[in-house]
């Protein structure tokens, strides 16, 4: 069901009728013509439940006769069919801040993951007609998105083109996504999802502190041997291109040897002098 405009008066110029017909009735009740007098209480009386107050970013769906008749989004002071109920939406901005959720995440590992979901109502009838409550489907959509996000991420990832959770603005994207995905159905935009926490679980989490650990510093170390070979062989064809030195393939192998002990060394390396011949 679609949001469309309802029909409306301006309140205080009905306002204005409603004050003149309750003084007509009271001015034929003192001149004894009852009958009009009770005609013109019975109009101001049909005319009273027909005004409505819309505030800024509200919204009021008026039902007639159990069909929806439109919804007045404009603020001010109104007046409309006095037979329809007059439902209101707050179009306001709202935050969900979900529960701190215990899933699997693509690897298998447990973590505790929760999120903020910056939301709100555009289409005031979808809210209260297409869904049975909409806040709380907000709610249970939300954390519905967050549990299938964590379960396509790893925790953590040391390589460069594996997203994990960890991976702010795309997580966050995704995120975001997903849930208006989900939410669209009862005409709500979301305007931002962020997670705001995001750990192991307690049983495992000094264990993959450990294994974390040990997987930046082989990543470290991968880098540092990538960077090192590199050099090397920087090395190795700037001698040989220049013509400074001639060497065999044993003296390039030490060679080699030395300068990637040298550069992927943890400690300082100490320097051996050689007195004598290259080959002594």
């Amino acid at each position: 069901m679609q949001e469309r405009q309802a029909w409306k008066m301006n309140g205080f110029g009905m306002l204005g009728v409603a004050a003149a017909t309750f003084l007509l009735g009271f001015l034929f009740l003192l001149s004894e013509l009852y009958f009009l007098g009770v005609v013109f209480f019975v109009v101001t009386g049909l005319i009273g439940p027909g005004f409505v107050m819309v505030q800024p970013n509200e919204a009021r769906a008026l039902i007639f006769f159990g069909k929806y008749a439109g919804s007045v989004r404009e603020s001010g002071f109104f007046w409309v069919n006095p037979l329809t109920l007059k439902k209101r939406v707050s179009l306001r901005v709202r935050n969900f801040n979900s529960e701190k959720l215990k899933v699997n995440d693509a690897a298998g590992n447990p973590i505790i993951i929760g999120a903020v979901v910056v939301w709100k109502v555009v289409d005031s009838a979808k809210a209260l007609f297409d869904v049975d409550n909409y806040e709380e489907f907000v709610a249970i959509q939300s954390e519905t998105a967050i549990r299938s996000l964590a379960s396509r991420y790893p925790y953590d990832s040391h390589a460069d083109d594996v997203p994990s959770l960890r991976g702010i603005d795309e997580v966050a994207e995704t995120l975001k996504r997903e849930v208006e995905e989900r939410l669209e159905v009862a005409g709500v935009e979301v305007i931002e999802a962020r997670i705001s926490h995001l750990a192991y679980a307690p049983e495992i989490a000094q264990a993959m502190l450990r294994r974390q650990q040990a997987e930046a510093i082989i990543a470290a170390r991968r880098k540092i041997v990538e960077g090192a070979v590199g050099m090397v062989e920087s090395a190795l064809a700037r001698i040989e291109g220049e013509n400074l030195l001639q060497l065999d393939e044993e003296r390039k192998a030490a060679m080699v040897n030395n300068l990637l002990v040298a550069l992927v060394a943890e400690g300082d390396v100490q320097p051996v002098i050689n007195t004598g011949t290259l080959y002594s």
